[in-house]
């Protein structure tokens, strides 16, 4: 079974860096401040074995960032392309309007929005969509929608947030299912604690399409993440392991890893493979 890599988060990275990534343009205002920085990143999660890279984009509607949005957009693709190798694949992030943890923010007519960026995305010339980090099955779904109606390759990721309550399994398959009936050509979750992921995965097998995850290091106590212990990495390779023996095929990381887990994951996937 082949694994696709995906790389690991940009904004944790930046801030344990040492970047300011203020509220509310959070990872975006590197876009401004100090874009060498982010296209290094992308840089070292294509040398540790990534071969799917998110762009920087989670943050860069008008909404976040003011009228320059479009342009920032557009740069955060180029540092993600000239990063990368081929064949690597570029992935445009398109996040919630509002907190990708308060689904109850969620606005009631996202369409027009997700349109705006999905569009912006695809005329930046991005390989695959990435609707990500939705606690919101309805503005996920809006998501899609709009993404797929450019003719981009599309994939969507919903979470269930940091204590894993956001959603239930049983709703991130019905979303899931939901998602492919509108064309989404994989289905996966992330931003839930590694520790707490399986069960999520789980939910996505037998739909007919790719899965997987890309899960953050949860608590500081567990030791998986937030640069606590050299031994995370492999710990959240161990947890990676379980969501690929039920059939997923999509592994990357989340909030709290770095490049560092990816190589092992790389390792570790690859020569079990």
């Amino acid at each position: 079974m082949k694994i696709t890599l995906l790389d690991g988060p940009i904004g944790t990275r930046l801030i344990d860096q040492g970047h300011p990534c203020p509220a509310p343009a959070w990872s975006a205002q590197a876009l401004i401040d100090n874009p060498s920085a982010i296209e290094e990143i992308h840089r070292e999660y294509a040398k540790a074995g990534a071969t799917v890279h998110t762009t920087n984009t989670f943050r860069t509607r008008q909404g976040s960032v003011g009228d320059a949005w479009g342009e920032l957009t557009q740069r955060a693709v180029s540092l993600t392309k000239s990063a990368c190798p081929a064949p690597h694949k570029t992935a445009g992030s398109i996040a919630p309007i509002a907190d990708c943890y308060r689904p109850d923010l969620s606005p009631d007519d996202p369409g027009v929005e997700h349109k705006r960026m999905a569009e912006a995305l695809a005329m930046c010339g991005v390989d695959i969509l990435l609707c990500e980090t939705f606690p919101h099955v309805g503005e996920a779904l809006a998501a899609v929608q709009a993404a797929v109606e450019t003719g981009v390759e599309t994939w969507v990721s919903f979470t269930a947030g940091p204590r894993g309550d956001l959603l239930q399994p049983h709703q991130v398959r019905r979303g899931a299912q939901q998602a492919i009936d509108l064309g989404a050509q994989a289905v996966l979750v992330n931003c839930i604690p590694a520790s707490d992921t399986l069960r999520f995965v789980q939910a996505l097998q037998g739909l007919g399409v790719p899965f997987g995850a890309y899960a953050n290091a949860g608590h500081p106590d567990e030791g998986i993440g937030w640069a606590q212990d050299p031994r995370g990495p492999h710990r959240y390779a161990d947890f990676a392991r379980t969501w690929v023996d039920q059939g997923a095929t999509l592994i990357g990381t989340c909030c709290g890893t770095g490049p560092e887990h990816i190589r092992v994951l790389s390792e570790r996937l690859n020569s079990e493979d």
